[in-house]
This record gives C-alpha cells, structure tokens and sequence, in this order.
C-alpha cells in the first residue's frame, strides 16, 4: 500500500516534453504520453513491416527470415522496395520507437523530481545501434554495410564482418569493450549476491544493512566502495561497454581497412625491441 500512496502522489499532470496534456495520463501502471504513443506507432509499424518481409520471403522459419539491407551498389540513395527498401524503412521505424521510448523516460524522469541517469544510458544503447546501421553505413558510402534483420542471417554478418579484418577479436577497442561487458558482470554478481546475502537472513535472524555489507568487502578485499559506489561503478561499466562496441565497429572500415592483428605492429616497431 505505500507504493500505490506513493504513486499516487506523483502521478499528477506535466513534465510533458510536447504535446502538453494530450497524452499524459496512465494506463494501468503503464504512463503514456505523447512518445508512449510514437513509440507504440513505431514498434507496430516496423514489426508488422517485418512480418510482410518475412510474407514476401522465401520461408516462415522464425531462424532464417532475413530482412536484408539494400546492395552496396544502391549507395546511399532508396531502395526498391523489395530490394532492401523495406529494410530502410525498418531502420527508421526502429530509431524512432527507440528514441520515443527514451524520451518517454525522461518525461517520467521530469514527474518524479528525478536525474536522466536511465534514459542517458539507454541512449548509450541507441548509440551503438545506430551506429551499426546508420553511422557506419553512411561513412563507407552504402547502406549494404548495416546489418540484416534475422536470426541466422544477423549472425552470418557478424561472423563474416569479423573474418574480413582477419581477427576481429585484436580490435583495441573491441578488446575494451569485451573487458567492459566481463567486467559488469562481475559488478552485478559481487553487488546481488551481497544485497541478498544481507536481505535474506536465516529464520530468525535480523536483516543485515548496509554497515554489514561494507564490513565485509573492508574484511574481504581491505575496501568497500559503498552503497552508492558501488552503482555509479555499475553504470560505468555498462556504459563502457556499450559505448566501445560502437567504437569497434566504427572503426573497423571506415578508418582500418587490413586486417586488425596487423594493427599491432606498433608494438613491435617500438625502438625498445631494436
């Protein structure tokens, strides 16, 4: 009951970003507004466009329809249809319920006295898809280079992106971002475990707080980073490794063409070696 009084308190009309009162009202426990409508709008218009690509296809097997993007030959300009059109209509109906779903959480950000923190980050995810589809394909001249919409197919690319530097994996940045997405999830187990080590006692016993679970990483490692540190490290994380999984991508094309173990020659050139 002190979540619904809660609720109620702070369910109340403005923080709108546009459209003013016209869609600020919740349904159920779910806010609207104005991009929970573009956001519904989108993600309605880009699947159905992905069920009539899946039609139009060859197969209805869930693991190889295949929405492909438009030849390297199309360039930049639009495509046909059915000649990798759908695929660029797909694209746009994907970032605009993307960027209308974080826009929606900074209106709920905005109703509730709140930091952008989540939206931020979900704009990190934004960044890296968009620069999968959009960023890269624009600076290599085609959008042939985004990747197809499919199961099999969209693993058949990164596989293949992968072996055209001969050894993605000795990308620098790709290296990070591998380090970033190990390293939260280290992060998250050390944190949960933690939380319900302390929040869930044996019968009988008192919930521990947060005294007890700084005691124990002073105890265990000689430091604890604490209750808000230990999130703020979290959202670093993540943010890291998405952010250099664009970055990887991003610069294996449009700024290194050979392959990456030869990227390290640096290091053997140095003038310690001679």
């Amino acid at each position: 009951m002190a979540m619904l009084s809660f609720e109620k308190k702070y369910r109340i009309r403005g923080g709108t970003l546009i459209g003013g009162d016209l869609f600020d009202f919740w349904v159920g426990p779910f806010y609207v507004g104005f991009f929970g409508v573009t956001t519904i709008f989108f993600a309605a218009l880009g699947t159905g466009l992905i069920v009539y690509g899946a039609a139009i296809g060859p197969t209805w097997n869930i693991w190889q329809i295949n929405i492909a993007p438009p030849d390297l030959s199309y360039g930049l300009a639009l495509a046909p249809l059915k000649e990798g059109g759908l695929w660029q209509i797909i694209t746009i109906c994907a970032i605009g319920s993307f960027v209308s779903w974080a826009l929606r959480e900074v209106e709920i950000c905005r109703k509730l006295g709140m930091g952008y923190h989540v939206p931020i980050a979900f704009g990190v995810a934004i960044f890296a898809y968009v620069t999968l589809v959009v960023i890269r394909p624009v600076l290599m001249g085609a959008w042939g280079h985004g990747f197809p919409y499919g199961i099999f197919s969209h693993l058949d690319w990164v596989s293949n992106v992968g072996y055209q530097y001969l050894h993605f994996h000795y990308n620098p940045a790709h290296m990070l971002a591998v380090t970033f997405f190990f390293t939260t999830t280290l992060a998250l187990a050390l944190h949960g475990s933690l939380v319900l080590s302390a929040a869930n006692p044996k019968p009988g016993e008192a919930v521990k707080g947060a005294d007890h679970e700084n005691t124990f990483f002073r105890d265990n490692i000689g430091y604890s980073i604490g209750t808000l540190g230990i999130h703020r490290l979290g959202l670093f994380l993540a943010l890291s490794a998405g952010f250099f999984s664009a970055v990887c991508i991003v610069i294996s094309g449009p700024f290194w063409t050979r392959g990456w173990p030869e990227w390290w020659n640096w290091w053997l050139d140095l003038p310690i070696w001679r």
